[in-house]
């Protein structure tokens, strides 16, 4: 393409912007709205996303020892548990430590629950936790089979299910974000056409005196560009300034943590300012095509 050329699209796409100045807005207004529930969308479905990864990551393996083990053969099933692959960390839970968790789960202050029971019943054990929190079960059968080991607890039932639960959240969002996108699409694409619609006659002008397709289409391309960017532009400075308060008023939400990482949520934003250039194409692309068909 000459530069000749490359000067003269950008000059009838800038002088159809100005004639068409209502259309223009609407179109802007469009790729706002889309662009502005979209972003709105992918935020919530990150949030979501840590959410159930911080769940996950809580997800812990508890080993109980035998009463009678010696503190060499403690320090063996250390040993033995660390050697598992996918273990990432193994930690000491002494009986002590456990009756006094007891103690401040349900004696209370005023009540001394060591001296009630005299010997202190409560087994040793190891609290061991996964890399893959998907791979706890599987871990949790080896250990089982450790000798020294009686009882291996990781909430058997209950996980399986908070997996199959992330599983759905995490599958819902992505097909609620792809909805979206397609309805979008759609929306723009129909205002863009509205304003291709205006100018049929000026389309089929250029076709008769021998225009190509691609020299009638690249000003409405960089036309659909520049109103899909601006229209995209205001919706991220209207989602980073609502979701910028949120995290300056609200540390946490509940026991939901908020996602605040500045490298995810300016990739986020530039992800969505490149969709909306990207929606100004492919609208213009969908609203075009019939019109040069002559």
């Amino acid at each position: 393409m000459r530069p000749g050329s490359i000067f003269y699209f950008l000059g009838q796409a800038w002088q159809s912007l100005l004639r068409n100045r209502l259309l223009s807005f609407a179109t802007v207004s469009t790729v706002a709205i889309s662009i502005l529930i979209l972003g709105f969308a992918v935020l919530l479905s990150l949030n979501a996303g840590e959410f159930m990864k911080h769940l996950e990551s809580d997800v812990e393996i508890v080993a109980y020892l035998d009463q009678e083990l010696t503190s060499t053969q403690i320090t063996d099933i250390r040993q033995e548990l660390k050697a598992i692959p996918g273990v990432e960390s193994v930690n000491f839970f002494s009986r002590d430590r456990a009756l006094e968790k007891l103690q401040g789960s349900f004696g209370g202050k005023d009540y001394n629950l060591k001296d009630t029971l005299g010997e202190n019943p409560l087994p040793h054990s190891y609290e061991i936790k996964a890399r893959d929190p998907h791979a706890v079960p599987r871990m949790a059968e080896k250990i089982k089979k450790i000798d020294g080991i009686y009882k291996v607890n990781y909430g058997q039932g209950v996980v399986e299910r908070l997996f199959k639960v992330t599983r759905w959240v995490r599958l819902i969002s992505m097909v609620f974000i792809v909805l979206l996108v397609v309805a979008a699409v759609f929306l723009i694409a129909t205002t863009i056409r509205l304003a291709i619609f205006a100018r049929r006659k000026e389309i089929y002008l250029m076709k008769l005196i021998g225009s190509t397709d691609w020299f009638i289409r690249w000003p409405f391309f960089i036309e659909g560009v520049f109103l899909g960017t601006f229209g995209g532009l205001i919706s991220i400075l209207v989602l980073a300034a609502g979701y910028g308060s949120l995290i300056q008023r609200i540390d946490a939400l509940f026991f939901l943590p908020l996602v605040t990482d500045p490298g995810m949520l300016t990739n986020v934003y530039l992800g969505l300012l490149a969709g909306g250039a990207l929606l100004g194409i492919i609208g213009t692309w969908v609203s075009l095509n019939r019109f040069l068909d002559v």
